[in-house]
């Protein structure tokens, strides 16, 4: 891996701080539906909890988009990560009761997806201002390294903690990470906006829509991970899933799975300043993904289930280091912010309406074919995709950067 990026010191304390808050809010992440599935036994109401935190992040998206180009990045970014700290103590507090109120897990998940929408758009705007754009490709691969990490170690932690101290003290390693993430956050220099920062309102929302229309590369690389997260990401049914593959004790290893792949195409990331037809890649991968869901519904034992996960989450990294290599090496930091809300809409509703998806096929068809299907659809809305918008799958990093310098 290309570790020059940790050279810079301010790049340093936002790697740290996303990687504490990333570590603690994926033991959550395992927490809290499992908490929902052992309070009501159901993956419907499971797949439920997705559509609760979807909606909040749709209101709120597009309107921390345009306050990132408009307000001090950094500023807003330790304000929201407050707030996330906050609603990690109710889930504390909630999680101490004789019985857990299940209404109040879908209030809390909604707010914080609602924070997340403002706070997300600023902490990814806020890379192009801290390094350079030669060393984009090997942040990418540092960004992959870390969530993968994190997604390894976070459910496998949090499943550790739910069996040995409860889901209360298990919530309370969430809280503690806000609590180191603020203090990496408080020690990064402001980063306000330019000269050229436009009003936060529909005007500014709406101009970044339309950059975003402009670029078949850039609605591309939404729509390929936007189909396949909604289609082949069924993290709402691996509850179930685990009770026939070992019990309670193999949910963490079998959220971990997708991260190990993960972990292992951002070890061999160095390789990806090489590649250029950035649309092409992220197609591959999400095909591979596709692939590797349906070989999954057909298992029906442990190690072929989580080799099965690893293999697309290794399709995921690599698709991840390439969208965000596109996002960030092509698009003017006057427009950063918003244009980060849409991506975050497209990775992170993708999810939560694939948790939804699964819980709704899964209810009248089953758990194996809610899975296969999906990975089915994933496939095959990939390659439409690319038939739809050919710029996209022709897109070459070096011919736009050519073409950028003679405008």
């Amino acid at each position: 891996m290309d570790f020059s990026p940790l050279r810079n010191r301010n790049y340093r304390y936002l790697f740290s701080a996303q990687f504490i808050t990333f570590l603690g809010t994926m033991v959550t992440y395992v927490a809290l539906p499992y908490q929902v599935y052992t309070l009501t036994h159901s993956s419907f109401i499971v797949g439920m909890l997705g559509v609760a935190e979807l909606v909040p992040l749709l209101l709120t998206a597009f309107v921390g988009g345009a306050l990132a180009d408009f307000v001090d990045r950094t500023r807003m970014v330790i304000l929201t990560e407050i707030g996330l700290g906050i609603c990690s103590s109710m889930l504390v507090m909630n999680a101490s009761f004789n019985k857990p109120h299940v209404w109040f897990i879908f209030v809390l998940s909604g707010t914080m997806s609602g924070l997340t929408g403002l706070q997300r758009p600023s902490l990814d705007a806020m890379l192009p201002r801290l390094v350079s754009s030669d060393e984009i490709p090997a942040a990418a691969g540092l960004s992959a390294l870390r969530g993968s990490i994190g997604m390894i170690a976070g459910p496998a932690l949090g499943g550790i903690l739910i069996a040995s101290i409860g889901l209360r003290l298990t919530f309370c390693v969430d809280l503690l990470s806000y609590i180191l993430s603020l203090l990496c956050f408080r020690m990064i220099p402001s980063l306000p906006a330019g000269e050229a920062a436009q009003r936060p309102g529909w005007g500014s929302i709406s101009e970044g829509f339309r950059y975003a229309r402009s670029r078949q590369e850039l609605m591309g690389s939404y729509i390929v991970d936007f189909i396949a997260m909604v289609f082949g990401m069924p993290l709402a049914l691996f509850p179930a899933i685990s009770d026939h593959l070992g019990g309670p004790k193999t949910l963490g290893l079998i959220y971990a799975a997708p991260a190990m792949g993960a972990l292992i195409a951002s070890l061999l990331s160095h390789w990806n300043s090489r590649v250029h037809r950035h649309g092409l890649a992220i197609m591959i991968a999400a095909s591979v993904w596709g692939l590797a869901i349906v070989a999954f519904g057909f298992t029906s034992t442990l190690v072929p289930a989580v080799i099965c996960l690893a293999i697309a989450g290794g399709a995921d990294g690599f698709s991840g280091m390439f969208r965000m290599t596109l996002w960030n090496q092509t698009i003017p930091d006057v427009l950063r912010g918003r244009l980060a809300g849409i991506e975050m809409v497209s990775y992170m509703s993708g999810p939560l309406l694939g948790n939804a998806e699964a819980g709704l096929v899964a209810a009248p068809f089953g758990v194996k074919a809610s899975v296969i299907s999906g990975g089915v659809l994933c496939v095959i809305g990939v390659l439409v995709c690319g038939i739809l918008l050919p710029k996209f799958l022709r897109y070459n990093a070096l011919t736009f950067a050519t073409e950028r310098q003679n405008s």
